[in-house]
């Protein structure tokens, strides 16, 4: 099964931050790509973990 969710990617200061606004998860990153890898990494451990 798959899953769509929302990423919301910002630029904020020298870097950029990616929100998933549906489960509450961020990172970060130093370009929108290596934001965008960083959150999908935090879902996956996210859902790894989850009950």
């Amino acid at each position: 099964m798959s899953t769509r969710l929302t990423a919301i990617i910002q630029r904020e200061g020298d870097g950029y931050v990616a929100h998933c606004a549906e489960l509450d998860i961020a990172s970060q990153g130093d370009t929108v790509e290596q934001a965008r890898d960083n959150l999908q990494e935090a879902l996956e451990l996210f859902f790894e973990t989850a009950p």
